[in-house]
């Protein structure tokens, strides 16, 4: 659906099963908003991250690492913990926004929010 400007691995995508891929929008050479499934850039930088202690040494690319390969199976409980932690609060917070300031599956409102949901595996459309 086109999330982190295509660049979120920097294409470095071998340890990932093929078929995610297969339609995914990847850029080539950097961080390309047009990519995003709502064309604005979300979020904090990866430095940004890493000052806010976001970042841990299992997974140095962030959150979306992690999530990856949990889906593929990895456990860690510890990390496992904190990373489930993040994502628990960070939809209902931004799921908020968007229910309590836009009608109905209006998707010009609060793009910013919503892009940020996809990229934390959440539905934006709503």
């Amino acid at each position: 659906m086109g999330v982190f400007g295509g660049w979120y691995f920097e294409g470095n995508i071998a340890e990932y099963p093929a078929e995610w891929f297969e339609n995914a929008k990847q850029s080539n050479n950097g961080f390309d908003v047009t990519l995003n499934c709502f064309n604005v850039a979300s979020g904090l930088s990866r430095t940004e991250w890493q000052t806010k202690g976001w970042i841990t040494p299992e997974d140095p690319l962030g959150w979306f690492q992690w999530y990856c390969r949990y889906v593929m199976g990895r456990r860690l409980p510890g990390i496992d913990r904190f990373q489930i932690g993040r994502w628990k609060a960070f939809g209902p917070r931004h799921i908020g926004g968007i229910l309590a300031n836009c009608e109905p599956m209006d998707l010009d409102c609060r793009r910013r929010q919503r892009q940020a949901l996809l990229q934390w595996a959440y539905d934006p459309f709503i």
